[in-house]
């Protein structure tokens, strides 16, 4: 068994719900080898500003985008990455594909960081921290910091069948800048709803959340609304701090209105009852504060 040593000490989650691959991420650089860029490659990925809204809040949107794109993301953060895919309608390369990303996965580990990986922890993106040839499994570490042992045949086999491998193979010679201008590009992209997903996204998200609390919210629904509320708070803190960290005095200032709205927002859900209509309606104010912070923030980015 080849083994590393990963977890998500140091990985900031103001919600406990941070979205499961950033969090993954994150922690995968931190702990092998490429810590100065643990906490960045969440916004220059273009993540902490991406959203997306299924009109009855099935949690499932926050995972229906365009996995291809990982690897282009993340590379413009200034990392070079490997990326395996196999999806729904590809059975006749899914053996292929498979032993593409073992083969990518034993790589990344015997060059000390982790492989992220779709599915490895019920429906959400998770860690393969090591490998053992000779049983023919992986050790995999779960997006609630329990580790566990994957067959290396069932990968890409789980609850949602789907293959979708990424790993970080080394850095890319890109400028603070250039890395800048790129996290602009792909933010106002997917702000403005040019990026895919059958799901409302970007600032048209906001109003099918907001509508969804104020005309359909019910004690049923109500962990779904904690759920985004959670991971979309979790992201902008990243945004927030990404910006201040590099002198975007204007677009720091607007995120930290951004994550203070969306924080709280979950705060309220989570202390508060949403069979009351003050509730609703607190929540409900506070997301349309954030909705005219970031679309000020959209027309900065451009």
């Amino acid at each position: 068994m080849k083994q590393l040593k990963v977890g998500f000490e140091g990985t900031t989650d103001t919600t406990g719900y941070l979205f499961s691959l950033t969090k993954c991420l994150s922690a995968a650089l931190r702990c092998g080898g490429y810590p100065e860029y643990a906490d960045d490659i969440v916004a220059s990925s273009g993540f902490a500003f991406r959203m997306w809204v299924n009109a009855g809040l099935c949690p499932s949107a926050t995972s229906i985008w365009e996995f291809g794109k990982q690897k282009e993301w993340v590379e413009n953060g200034g990392l070079s990455c490997g990326y395996v895919e196999r999806l729904w309608g590809q059975d006749e390369i899914e053996e292929e594909r498979r032993r593409e990303a073992v083969s990518v996965i034993r790589r990344s580990i015997d060059n000390r960081t982790a492989a992220v990986a779709w599915d490895i922890s019920g429906c959400e993106w998770g860690l393969i921290t090591g490998y053992d040839d000779e049983v023919g499994t992986f050790r995999i570490l779960k997006i609630d910091g329990s580790e566990d042992t994957l067959p290396q045949d069932r990968l890409g086999k789980l609850e949602l069948p789907i293959l979708s491998v990424l790993t970080v193979t080394g850095k890319l010679e890109r400028t603070p800048e250039e890395i800048m201008a790129g996290t602009k590009r792909l933010a106002a992209a997917h702000l403005q709803g040019q990026e895919w997903s059958d799901n409302a996204k970007g600032l048209a998200a906001y109003d099918t959340l907001i509508g969804f609390v104020e005309e359909k919210l019910s004690e049923e629904t109500a962990w779904n609304l904690e759920y985004y509320l959670g991971t979309y708070a979790a992201l902008k803190w990243y945004a927030w701090k990404y910006f201040e960290k590099y002198g975007e005095t204007e677009l720091a200032g607007l995120y930290a209105r951004i994550y203070d709205c969306w924080k709280r927002a979950f705060d309220k859900k989570v202390s508060g009852d949403v069979a009351k209509e003050q509730t609703r309606k607190d929540i409900a104010e506070l997301l349309r504060c954030a909705q005219q912070a970031e679309k000020a923030a959209a027309e900065q980015l451009g």
